[in-house]
């Protein structure tokens, strides 16, 4: 529980969520990089009369999107954990605390989305 009785422990903690939103969504468009590089280097592979392979690329793509969806939704889960420890004059009147939490949850969710497109893109 926090005994600062400042607004300002809040809006720190808003931005470390943040921080990690940002987080999240690189290590999701570096995995779709990724991905999207291994399926690439298939078409220079068919180009040459070799067997498409698609390797690791795919695999380690995947893992990459995962952990940023997971990351989202674990700060998520972190920052409303603390939210819920701060006293009510610690939170200024009519802001919206859930503002940035809207914004990590809907990026979990693309991410999941977009996990199932690059999924249903191996049929």
């Amino acid at each position: 529980m926090s005994d600062l009785q400042d607004p300002r422990v809040l809006f720190a903690a808003e931005r470390t969520l943040l921080a990690w939103s940002r987080t999240s969504l690189a290590l999701m468009g570096f995995g779709f990089l990724i991905e999207r590089f291994g399926l690439f280097l298939q078409m220079l592979a068919a180009a040459q009369v070799r067997p498409p392979y698609r390797g690791v690329s795919l695999w380690v793509g995947l893992a990459f999107i995962a952990l940023g969806t997971l990351t989202a939704a674990l700060a998520t889960v972190q920052y409303r954990l603390f939210v819920r420890s701060l006293k009510p004059n610690e939170i200024p009147s009519g802001y919206w605390v859930n503002l940035a939490v809207a914004t990590n949850v809907v990026l979990a969710v693309l991410g999941i989305g977009l996990t199932v497109y690059v999924v249903n893109g191996l049929r």
